[in-house]
Parts: C-alpha cells; structure tokens; sequence
C-alpha cells in the first residue's frame, strides 16, 4: 500500500542537458497580480543607463494599464448587467471612459517592488523593474470618479460596485 500527500509545490523539472535554465531578475510567480495588487514587470536596454530605467517602467506601466483596463472592462460589463439600467450602452462607455482617466491618473501612483540593473559584456545597460498598483487604491479613486459624474451618480452603488471589483480580483489568485 502507498500513501502520498497532495502538495501544492511544482516539482523542479531538470534542465534539458543542453539547454542552460535563465534566471529573470524582477519576474516569477512573487511578481504577478494577485486579488490585492496589480503588478507587472519588464526589462529595458540601452547604451545610457537612464534610458534603460525609462524604457522598462515605461513597458511595465503599459502592462500594468493593460491588465487593470482588462479587469475593469470585466467589472464594468459585470456591474451594468447586474443592474436594472435602460441605457445600458451609454452607461458601459462612460464607465469605460472614466476607467481611463482613473488608471491614467493612479499609474503616477505605481510603487517600484522590485529593480535590478545590469550592465552587459557589451557595455549596454539592462533594467528589470517590477511594479504594483493597490488594487484597493484603485477601487477608490474609481469610486471617487463615479460618484462626483452627474450622469452616473443616480443609479451608481458603490457597495455593488466594489463587491463586483473584489470578485473580479479574487479570480487573479491569492
């Protein structure tokens, strides 16, 4: 008779004899978003160290405004659906509206977790960020959009709204 234990850890594969494993600085499964935060990470290069910090926050703040422009697009089409509105068209494209303005205006407000800078055998000069976005600071400064809009206050439920948002966030993982 065998017995075992389910574990929740990924057993480490070995390295194919002919490959060489690459070790990312800033990346892995410690940098993903979680219900949380919102986070991403990129790599910038250069031959000037300034602008390779600038090219990878750039790419990891484009990131980071895909992913919560994704999930806010996933709570608004959640929230207007679950709320008894006649202009439910009108209604989904000025959230989205101000879903823009909101992450626009909060990716200012992104934290550096993580930053690696290396300098090449070239001479050229790489950069690994990692940054996030309270997930909760977001959630907000949306609130504080929504409710001051003339047009969305009277059927806006920011407890509905929230409770919409967390769900959608709890989907990311813990």
């Amino acid at each position: 008779m065998t017995y075992g234990c389910k574990s929740s850890k990924v057993a480490d594969q070995p390295t194919p004899p002919d490959e060489v494993e690459v070790v990312i600085p800033c990346s892995g499964s410690e940098f993903f978003t979680s219900n949380k935060a919102f986070r991403a990470n990129s790599i910038g290069e250069s031959s000037d160290q300034v602008t390779a910090k600038k090219k990878s926050l750039s790419n990891a703040r484009a990131e980071l405004a895909a992913a919560i422009q994704t999930t806010v697009k996933a709570v608004t089409d959640n929230y207007v659906n679950s709320r008894e509105f006649n202009n439910k068209e009108e209604l989904e494209e000025r959230f989205e509206s101000l879903g823009r303005e909101v992450v626009n205006q909060e990716l200012s407000g992104t934290k550096v977790i993580c930053e690696k800078n290396t300098r090449t055998s070239e001479g050229r000069y790489k950069s690994y960020i990692a940054i996030e976005l309270s997930a909760d600071k977001l959630v907000t400064a949306y609130n504080e959009r929504l409710s001051k809009d003339d047009r969305l206050k009277i059927d806006y439920d920011y407890e509905k709204f929230k409770k919409t948002f967390e769900e959608e966030m709890e989907k990311m993982g813990n």
